[in-house]
């Protein structure tokens, strides 16, 4: 079957993809909008007649975070038209890169600072185009002595000047949706920012049902386990909008993993790897595409095409450039290239495999902290303590230099990571006691904010940690609550399912551990045959009933 698919999926990117280059999408020739393949986009700018379409494309690939292609594509604009200073600030929004990323590089903040001075020396030709520069400007200005959480909310700011200034400019109120997007903050459960923004991006997807950047936000927008089902259809249209960029491809499995829909998921990242595997300034984007499609792939008991990716990676993480070609940043390449094996190995139960994994070093210390964390569970759940202990050690010392540099948010999330290493330690050592409270402050600290946007989440729930800890100390009916809650979040997860069938078996009650087990069967029924010992427990389980 995923033979099959996969030819599939060969043939329909051969035609999305058939002498796709920046220049080659058909544009409406009324309007210079983008109407094939990278979807519809109208941008008003004062750019000579030539250029307006080559301006147009260039917003629709910005629209779906291909930088490379969109830096490209704008460079044409002012090779077509010098004074189009709307290039400029296409060139400095590209660079600036995945606004939900967490680091700019030296290089990037330089091109894009460039971008700005040379529009600001070319010359305004109306107040608006001169509103846009100083806008995308606030991102740039003193970056080296004021915080980029700063900047973003003085380019949020401005933008809501622009769009408020200008209310007939629908592609203002857009990128202004974007800049609320990319400063909401994590911890706040009101969903305010997600919920304006929505309010503006949902009220022009109705006008403007093939634009792109309109489905792409609101994915991003509704990307908490509350509000997924809310993206749900914006999700399964995005990647028919824009068929030949590899993010729109990918983005739609931000809300299938929400939801639980597998083989959806897989299905849009094996389109998404394959066109960025195209492309030589992706990498990446592909392992980004990768990490999504192994860990759908391990939720169905695939384990045959989750190992064929593990196997895959390092070529493409060789590749990996400080460019603008990602929709996903830098980081989130580094960081699957840790968490693919890591996840392999944890959702297999593979602790012996898990404690040998091999730390790369990185840039990014949160991206580091994948690897220990998963050595120092893996080496607990196996009995090896003093091992355990030693990577535990290093997630605090991790933790300890993101703090140094103020990265509060990843330094939390490695702080999580610790704690749930070290109560697994306890629990080691006979002091039970001390391990579920340590747990428990665990899971409690990791529901506090929702996920990055560069993540697919926690390598695994604290609190399916705890409920596996409960089975541990021979306490099934905490545990079957624990793994019920966790089924709430993240449903259709694997090892919370089965999970749950074990712990109400252990309880007697047989009707509810049935009704898991036939969920279990459920999900993954393109599973592996034979499988895991848990999914072949499972179809024993019901045919014993039958």
């Amino acid at each position: 079957m995923q033979e099959e698919n996969s030819v599939t999926t060969s043939k329909i990117l051969a035609l999305a993809l058939a002498g796709l280059s920046p220049a080659a999408n058909a544009q409406d020739p009324n309007h210079g909008a983008v109407t094939s393949q990278l979807g519809s986009v109208h941008f008003a700018a004062s750019c000579n007649p030539s250029a307006e379409a080559t301006f147009n494309r260039g917003v629709a690939l910005l629209h779906s975070f291909w930088f490379s292609a969109s830096i490209e594509t704008f460079n044409e604009v002012l090779r077509q038209d010098p004074s189009c200073v709307m290039a400029d600030w296409g060139i400095a929004m590209s660079e600036w890169g995945n606004p939900f990323g967490s680091f700019r590089s030296p290089r990037a903040l330089a091109a894009g600072t460039a971008a700005v001075a040379h529009a600001e020396a070319t010359g305004f030709k109306t107040d608006r185009e001169r509103a846009y520069l100083m806008a995308v400007k606030e991102l740039y200005e003193s970056a080296t002595n004021v915080s980029e959480r700063t900047r973003t909310v003085a380019y949020e700011d401005a933008m809501a000047h622009l769009a408020a200034s200008y209310p007939n400019d629908i592609e203002a109120r857009i990128f202004y949706a974007l800049a609320i997007d990319q400063d909401i903050d994590p911890t706040d459960k009101t969903y305010a920012q997600r919920f304006k923004a929505a309010a503006i991006l949902e009220e022009e997807l109705a006008k403007q049902p093939d634009h792109p950047g309109l489905a792409h936000y609101i994915i991003h927008t509704y990307d908490v386990p509350l509000l997924a089902s809310r993206a749900l259809i914006a999700a399964r249209r995005y990647a028919k909008i824009a068929p030949a960029a590899p993010h729109a491809l990918h983005m739609p499995s931000h809300t299938f993993t929400r939801l639980g829909l597998w083989q959806e998921s897989i299905d849009t990242n094996i389109r998404s790897a394959a066109a960025a595997g195209k492309d030589e300034n992706a990498a990446a984007e592909e392992l980004h595409a990768l990490d999504y499609m192994v860990y759908a792939y391990l939720q169905t008991g695939q384990d045959a095409a989750a190992r064929a990716v593990v196997n895959s990676i390092a070529p493409i993480g060789a590749r990996i450039l400080d460019a603008p070609g990602d929709a996903a940043p830098l980081s989130a390449g580094h960081y699957a290239l840790a968490a693919i094996p890591a996840r392999y190995a944890i959702e297999r139960n593979a602790w012996s495999q898990a404690a040998a994994l091999q730390p790369r070093e990185t840039p990014f210390p949160w991206v580091d902290a994948v690897t220990y964390f998963a050595r120092g569970l893996g080496s607990a759940l196996r009995g090896n303590p003093t091992a355990a202990a030693e990577d535990a050690e290093k997630l605090g010392r991790l933790r300890d230099a993101l703090l140094a540099s103020k990265d509060t948010y990843w330094a939390e999330q490695v702080a999580i990571q610790q704690l749930e290493a070290t109560a697994w330690i306890a629990l080691d050592e006979g002091r039970s006691s001390e391990a579920l409270t340590t747990l428990r402050d665990a899971t409690n600290r990791e529901h506090a904010p929702d996920k990055a946007a560069v993540t697919r989440g926690p390598l695994k729930p604290a609190r399916e940690l705890l409920a596996e800890m409960f089975l541990e100390l021979n306490r099934p009916t905490e545990a079957l609550k624990e793994f019920e809650q966790v089924m709430r979040k993240e449903p259709n997860r694997f090892r919370a399912t089965y999970g749950a069938a074990h712990a109400a078996s252990v309880l007697g009650d047989h009707a509810k551990a049935r009704t898991y087990y036939a969920s279990l069967v459920k999900i993954c029924e393109r599973g592996d045959t034979p499988s895991r010992p848990e999914l072949e427990g499972a179809r024993d389980a019901l045919a014993q009933q039958k």
